[in-house]
């Protein structure tokens, strides 16, 4: 047999076995990778959603009684939009199972029952009613 054929099937094994255990090592990392990627994606929209909510009703409240304002709002995964106190918070479920509650503060107390929402977008009516002492967070709709 040729030697230096014997050293190129030797070479071709050897690379070989590097890519079999390099692909074994880093394929794991990428997709717990990816995973931690589209987390933080989900954070951040549902950071977006509740700052969006919470914005509209200090506008509103910065107009007074009978302002009105209409937003429109991503979800990007299954929860509820709870109305609490001088906050808007949601609840964001990670890959790993863990929890997570996204809060935005508002200047001012918010009337209105928490929701149950899906992802998607969804269109809210803030407004402070006229004879009323509360803004109100209503006609939560998906689009």
């Amino acid at each position: 047999m040729d030697s230096r054929g014997q050293v190129s099937l030797e070479y071709l094994l050897l690379i070989l076995v590097v890519l079999l255990v390099l692909g074994g090592v880093t394929i794991p990392l990428i997709g717990s990778s990816i995973e931690a990627s589209t987390d933080v994606s989900r954070a951040s929209d549902a950071k977006v959603a509740v700052q969006t909510l919470a914005d509209a009703a200090d506008i509103v409240y910065s107009n007074g009684p009978g302002a009105k304002r209409t937003v429109s709002f991503y979800i990007p995964v299954d929860g509820a939009l709870i109305f609490a106190n001088n906050s808007v918070i949601f609840t964001v479920t990670y890959s790993n199972g863990t929890r997570s509650n996204i809060t935005a503060p508002t200047q001012y107390n918010l009337t209105s029952q928490s929701v149950n929402v899906q992802r998607g977008w969804y269109r809210a009516v803030v407004q402070w009613p006229l004879n009323s002492t509360t803004v109100l967070i209503t006609n939560i709709t998906r689009t």
